[in-house]
């Protein structure tokens, strides 16, 4: 078995090596083309994103969008009035920033019990949010908040921004050690102030100062928003409006006063599902044993993985747990849970979005609707279809078309006028079946819509059935001045129609270039349609150094007839094959001689043994580099070299090389 997988560029995303094959495989949000490719599926023109409103693909995955006035429903797909209340959804647990002072120190530690989003954005600096910026202008959350509770607001809310400095400390967000805890005893004089929203930045980076020898202390910066909201309760008729906002505005002004000292002396914490977490750290304390992983990730069988959707990071166990019933948690790497909108402590434990929360059980089926996507649900009356769980509406049929009974789950259901095979889609306005058009393919019977094909590709015709219709347009290859290969576009899939690619070969001086063709396919049915031509220039008159116009499954080895290479590959609108991919190297003109002599040496081709040697990328790759570097030959023991290639190849090249360079014995 040849193991494909050890090649380099095998497959795009995941190998999978079988006896005798090889299976690639690719990342959730994209799909496979070209054999071994990848590209981002366009979820946006399968029906929608199965949005209620708009769609916008992302890479490896999409958002629907919500038009003003309106806001995205916990399922991420259908969009809900901004004011209602869900009458049984307790408000989500404000963000509070406590703060007190024992014994002349100041403490504060800030609390994040909803809406939380922590991102480690490299080794020493993350952004951390808590709670829900308002929704005044442009500022949209990361995460879409759970239904909004019932407290009104009055007036944009109350922001202030500040910026903290810590010496000689890493960003890093650690558990605080258990007896520290202990230490902070009875709190003395405690203020509490509730913030709707905290964005906070920590970054250690070091900045070279020019100049002067700046010492290499790290220092961290810690950029922190506020926002507070303006509750209507406050006001009273001796203190308005005005006055209750300045109020609130001194208020947390002295609470970023009495942060910013907790800060300098190290005593700010957060508190995340009830284990308290240091922002910052002195280098000292970090070697304290098993920092191997970054918080949110756990090691495991040497390496380190992020927790999954469905679990946070527990510092106190330094392990992922699972969300406990009646919270869910959808990101990666979280440091705790949501709580769901109907918190009544039931459900599931281990959550993985809101749907999951009540359990699968409460979820309205296919076919059915409810307000909130949760039983009792109605079912879709006819002409209308929902071929999810969860959902807060039907689609309709469109262009007055029925269903065939209530409770249609696809658009299948739906009574067209006539049957569209695939290839096409139905137009409900006119009631005819489209041929999907050229870049789109519909695999199925009687569907509504064609799919984009994955990443950049297209279709060479329209009517496309097949994902295996999407091709990748790009020549490829890659062009170095020692080593490099040039490839047919899409390859080892079938190259699309009427392309065009012309690549450029130009070794560096006093060097010569040997290419390897291990097979080419080409179809020979349409009269040399397709042609793959190396000459010196792009001058049809330039001398030629390979010509081909078919399929060869032999290998072939040749050196340039020209210093540099001029390299074009054409094809027509005809019949379309797998194309090649040509490696070459570029190796001392004073070896010319030797090199010219092997590989026009028919024994270099005789056997099977020989031809798969040329095919084998491992050893081809180990031959160029040897020619390039010949100091590279070193790198192999005796024993290597000898168990890489059979005996009568090393023959054949040995008798070669000796005569070579030691010509008179």
């Amino acid at each position: 078995d040849i193991d494909e997988c050890s090649f380099e560029r095998t497959c795009d995303h995941t190998c999978i090596n079988y006896p005798g094959s090889f299976e690639c495989l690719c990342h959730k949000g994209y799909t496979l083309y070209g054999l071994t490719h990848c590209g981002d599926i366009d979820e946006c023109s399968i029906s929608n994103g199965s949005c209620d409103f708009g769609c916008l693909n992302t890479m490896g995955s999409y958002e629907c969008v919500c038009p003003p006035g309106k806001k995205l429903h916990w399922n991420k797909k259908d969009c809900v009035e901004m004011v209602k209340c869900l009458p049984n959804a307790k408000p989500a647990p404000k963000a509070q920033l406590v703060c007190s002072k024992t014994g002349g120190i100041e403490s504060c530690f800030l609390s994040c019990p909803s809406n939380t989003l922590f991102v480690p954005d490299s080794e020493s600096s993350y952004s951390l949010s808590c709670g829900v910026p308002a929704q005044h202008g442009k500022a949209q959350p990361r995460r879409n908040a759970t239904l909004p509770s019932c407290s009104d607001s009055l007036a944009p809310p109350i922001k202030q921004k500040a910026r903290f400095k810590i010496k000689d400390a890493k960003c890093h967000l650690r558990p605080r050690s258990k007896e520290k805890t202990k230490d902070s005893g009875k709190q003395a004089v405690s203020d509490n102030c509730q913030v709707t929203f905290v964005n906070l930045k920590c970054d250690s980076s070091k900045k070279k100062r020019r100049g002067r020898k700046s010492p290499s202390k790290e220092v961290s910066h810690i950029t922190a928003e506020f926002e507070v909201e303006m509750k209507s309760e406050e006001v009273s008729d001796t203190c308005n409006i005005d006055c209750v906002r300045k109020r609130m505005e001194q208020k947390l002004q002295t609470a970023i006063k009495t942060l910013r000292k907790s800060i300098n002396k190290q005593q700010f914490y957060i508190q995340f599902s009830g284990t308290e977490y240091e922002v910052a750290q002195k280098p000292a304390k970090a070697t304290e044993g098993h920092e191997a992983c970054s918080t949110g990730q756990v090691l495991q069988d040497g390496k380190c993985v992020t927790c999954s959707t469905g679990t946070f990071y527990s510092g106190e166990h330094s392990q992922c747990v699972p969300c406990s019933p009646g919270t869910y948690q959808d990101t990666e790497g979280q440091l705790t849970c949501e709580p769901c909108p109907s918190n009544d402590g039931q459900g599931v434990a281990g959550a993985r979005n809101v749907s999951e929360c009540g359990g699968k059980l409460n979820l309205c089926s296919p076919g059915h609707y409810s307000s909130d996507g949760f039983k009792p649900c109605t079912v879709c009356p006819l002409g209308t279809y929902q071929p999810e769980p969860g959902r807060t509406l039907c689609f309709p049929c469109g262009g007055g078309l029925v269903t065939k009974y209530e409770g249609a789950v696809s658009f299948q259901d739906c009574e067209t006028k006539v049957h569209c095979s695939p290839g096409h889609y139905y137009n409900s306005t006119t009631h005819r079946c489209i041929r999907c058009p050229v870049g789109m393919y519909q695999p199925e019977f009687g569907q509504n819509y064609c799919i984009t094909c994955p990443g950049n590709t297209s279709t060479d015709f329209d009517g496309s059935t097949n994902v295996t219709h999407c091709k990748n347009q790009h020549c490829g290859g890659e062009l170095g001045d020692y080593t490099g290969y040039i490839e047919s576009p899409n390859y080892p899939g079938d190259y699309p129609a009427n392309v065009e690619c012309i690549w450029n070969i130009n070794p560096p001086p006093k060097r010569r270039i040997l290419i390897v063709v291990p097979e080419i396919f080409l179809p020979i049915e349409d009269e040399c349609g397709d042609v793959l031509v190396m000459r010196k220039s792009a001058s049809p008159t330039s001398i030629t150094t390979y010509e081909t116009c078919q399929t060869y499954e032999r290998p072939i080895a040749f050196t340039s007839r020209s210093r540099k290479l001029w390299i074009q590959f054409k094809s027509n609108e005809g019949n379309s094959g797998k194309g090649f991919q040509v490696p070459y190297v570029t190796y001392d003109e004073d070896y010319q001689q030797l090199i010219e002599d092997i590989v026009r040496d028919g024994r270099l081709y005789a056997s099977e043994n020989h031809q798969e040697i040329l095919k084998d990328k491992k050893l081809i790759k180990a031959l160029f580099d040897v020619l390039a570097h010949p100091q590279n030959y070193f790198k192999y023991t005796a024993q290597e070299s000898k168990e890489m290639f059979p005996r009568s190849f090393i023959k054949l090249l040995r008798s070669k090389v000796s005569r070579f360079l030691r010509p008179y014995k």
